[in-house]
């Protein structure tokens, strides 16, 4: 209970960043350099202040540089979508968490891939795919495409974070968000200008930065300690749901209806798929 309480919250606070991207206003060099760069110190001073950062050789493994990629890329990455195409379409795809999960899960530690998981997978891959199309053609856009690769990125990194967190309870997890988020932001400030991170609306990424990201990245992360990541990866859908309300709302970037048949297929088949891994147990 105290994992999904803690997942909850953190999604509820995550469910606004996307409009704080899209009212920044900065360009994606920009917007990964704020967030980077603000994530990485204050996850870094929050390890100084509980004394993790002695446990900072401990990423010196596979799994440490694990970590720490795959936080580098769910930084790099995320913005970077929101940026440049429908925020629903992003979201959709950042959706697939669960699936990739089950795919880590696999991977890294034996465990077996049901026939659920490779139907979830088809189900998901055609909702994504409605999703992409035009409002009435069958033309891809090249917007549409790059979001997807994000947010595809973005979940293959996180539920990658959330199922080696889950099983290496011993990794600083302050300190491998800290570095890879660090990495991001400095990455990002080496493509673009000073002056460019004050050219847009500071107060919006500088609360996604300061507030919303580092808030809510540490208490999902927290949550994958306490719970099964299937568990955490269910409440994240409350962001593919909500996200796009509150861009909608203020900002007037209403989704096709090719996105609201797409995304409810993705989060219809998740649903399902997470409702049948939870029966067994």
């Amino acid at each position: 209970m105290k994992g999904i309480i803690l997942a909850f919250v953190g999604v509820l606070i995550l469910t606004p960043d996307a409009l704080l991207i899209r009212l920044s206003e900065l360009p994606p060099t920009a917007l990964v350099a704020w967030r980077g760069l603000a994530m990485g110190c204050l996850f870094l001073i929050a390890a100084a202040f509980i004394g993790q950062l002695r446990h900072i050789p401990r990423l010196a493994s596979g799994v440490g540089v694990a970590l720490i990629l795959s936080q580098w890329a769910n930084a790099s990455l995320f913005a970077t979508g929101i940026s440049v195409a429908p925020v629903a379409l992003v979201l959709i795809a950042v959706a697939t968490v669960p699936v990739w999960a089950a795919f880590w899960s696999w991977l890294l530690y034996g465990v077996p891939t049901r026939r659920a998981t490779w139907v979830t997978i088809i189900c998901v891959g055609l909702g994504i795919a409605l999703a992409m199309t035009g409002k009435g053609d069958m033309t891809l856009t090249a917007t549409s495409l790059i979001g997807v690769a994000c947010g595809l990125g973005v979940a293959l990194s996180l539920s990658l974070s959330f199922t080696l967190l889950r099983n290496n309870p011993d990794m600083p997890m302050l300190c491998a968000v800290g570095i890879g988020a660090l990495l991001a932001g400095i990455g990002a400030l080496s493509l673009t200008t000073p002056g460019a991170l004050v050219q847009g609306t500071t107060w919006a990424i500088a609360t996604a930065s300061l507030f919303v990201l580092p808030v809510s990245f540490y208490l999902m992360s927290e949550a994958s300690r306490h719970t099964a990541s299937v568990n955490v990866s269910l409440v994240l859908l409350l962001e593919t749901v909500l996200g796009p309300i509150w861009v909608w709302v203020l900002i007037d970037e209403a989704p096709t209806q090719r996105m609201l048949l797409g995304g409810a297929i993705v989060i219809t088949s998740l649903a399902l798929y997470l409702r049948h891994l939870r029966r067994p147990a």
